[in-house]
């Protein structure tokens, strides 16, 4: 395989599209991935794939990266970026206002919830005026699983994703829609 990375979800589509009509190629996307530390009693272990993941029951805990981030927006937009952050479990330090019409809001982040989609939410919620920087913090344990995809019985390590328990149902589904819609 190889991994690149884009700065939004239309260009990876567009370089998919013309990677796959100007060269034949059958391309599979994969969600993109951060690294976990998995703590057995006083050692860590360090997690980069997914299918890496040991069986649940034999670890202590998982410690999912975390970031800083800084979030400047127009005022009006504020309530948008709040509920975007709090949906990707975000955790509110604190808030200005700049002006009577700009704020800048800090939020503790997991890394694993803005790597994919968060940065194209964020414009759309805004209408382009938002401006997002992060700085890495370090790790906290958190309730993550892995969730598998089976195709045709067979698990598919590709689609594997580490995931907060609360979302794993959910998220695992709309994969697998994405999954059907491209088929």
């Amino acid at each position: 395989g190889f991994r690149c990375g884009f700065l939004g979800l239309l260009h990876m589509d567009i370089v998919k599209e013309r990677l796959e009509r100007e060269f034949s190629l059958d391309l599979i996307a994969t969600a993109p991935n951060v690294e976990f530390h998995i703590r057995r009693g006083e050692g860590t272990e360090v997690v980069h794939n997914p299918s890496e993941m040991p069986t649940p029951g034999t670890f202590d805990a998982i410690e999912e990266p975390l970031v800083f981030a800084t979030i400047i927006t127009p005022a009006t937009y504020l309530g948008a970026v709040l509920e975007l952050c709090q949906a990707r479990r975000g955790e509110l330090i604190d808030m200005r206002y700049l002006t009577t019409e700009r704020a800048e809001v800090h939020y503790q982040l997991p890394l694993a919830e803005i790597i994919f989609d968060f940065f194209d939410q964020l414009k759309s919620r805004t209408k382009g005026y938002a401006s997002f920087d992060y700085d890495y913090v370090g790790f906290r344990p958190g309730s993550l699983v892995r969730v598998d995809i089976l195709v045709g019985g067979d698990n598919v390590d590709a689609l594997s994703l580490v995931i907060h328990r609360e979302f794993a149902y959910e998220r695992g589904r709309a994969l697998v829609e994405r999954l059907r819609e491209e088929i």
